[in-house]
């Protein structure tokens, strides 16, 4: 999750006399480090606001406020951002065609950002949009092949090789113990201030039509390596080394358990950021920001 953006006055344009905009892309996340800003490092901010300053001549970088932060390695098919632009840059730039400027800003993001980053869709945002805090879910992918030979190459780049067969009912099976409003702090990294109390509302395995394993895990939002950590928890009930209730009884706990091992980042991709209809953007986003409290079983 990206836990700073531009203050702003209420209202959907952002910034006084700035047009607030909404882009929906995805990026291979395998030569970036990750999502946020960081000096000397490649990241997808720092080229996609790149890539948006450029085509809209701002002085200054545009800042990007974006529905979930990703590690290095962690990829997306479908990332959504907000940004407050200037209304005579983005005015301007269909120039002489009769492209409007979102199609106008769709096809040159695309014509300079590099082939790891797609733009898939850009409008202007409705009143009250914010990309973090008017998501009500976020859906992740976590792919696992645990018969090498069958791997496709094609695939290699976000798929994990697992050398052990995995029992995907068992795994679905503890995995089902771990939903609903919890305090998750087993399964985070601790920050100060920050809460680890989230909804759990998916957390499922199948073995796909490739043989791989895959699971869906969604949730209202998430903490930082929260979702490699849950698949962590249920690779060894898979693997026959621990009993379906141990992930379970480890969430209870709520501590760093030892034998959850954080999984790697290929393996995974944000699939999905899902909002409400547009008349309750605004009463959703005071709603994510009201800090939450876990039920207890």
């Amino acid at each position: 999750m990206n836990d700073t953006e531009p203050v702003a006055p209420s209202g959907g344009g952002g910034l006084v006399s700035s047009l607030r905009i909404r882009l929906d892309f995805g990026y291979d996340g395998t030569a970036f480090s990750g999502w946020a800003m960081q000096p000397g490092k490649r990241t997808v901010e720092d080229e996609l606001s790149a890539a948006l300053t450029l085509i809209l001549r701002a002085p200054k970088p545009v800042r990007l406020v974006v529905a979930g932060r990703t590690d290095a390695g962690v990829h997306a098919r479908g990332a959504v951002v907000h940004a407050d632009v200037d209304p005579a840059g983005w005015a301007l730039l269909p120039g002489r065609s009769v492209r409007s400027p979102a199609q106008s800003a769709l096809a040159r993001l695309n014509g300079v950002l590099p082939k790891d980053i797609v733009v898939h869709a850009v409008s202007v945002a409705p009143e009250g949009f914010n990309a973090r805090f008017s998501a009500i879910q976020r859906r992740y992918l976590y792919r696992i092949c645990d018969h090498p030979q069958r791997l496709d190459p094609l695939r290699r780049d976000d798929t994990l090789i697992h050398r052990r067969s995995l029992d995907v009912a068992a795994m679905d099976a503890a995995a089902q113990q771990m939903l609903g409003l919890r305090d998750f702090a087993a399964f985070a990294k601790r920050r100060d201030g920050a809460t680890t109390i989230r909804t759990l509302l998916e957390f499922s395995w199948v073995r796909a039509g490739d043989g791989v394993l895959e699971a869906t895990v969604v949730a209202d939002a998430f903490c930082r390596s929260m979702v490699r950590a849950l698949v962590g928890a249920v690779i060894p009930v898979g693997e026959g080394r621990r009993p379906i209730e141990w992930p379970a009884q480890v969430l209870v706990a709520g501590r760093r358990h030892p034998g959850v091992v954080v999984m790697p980042a290929h393996g995974l991709s944000l699939e999905e950021v899902t909002y409400p209809a547009d008349a309750e953007l605004g009463a959703r986003h005071k709603e994510s920001r009201v800090r939450r409290v876990a039920t207890s079983d």
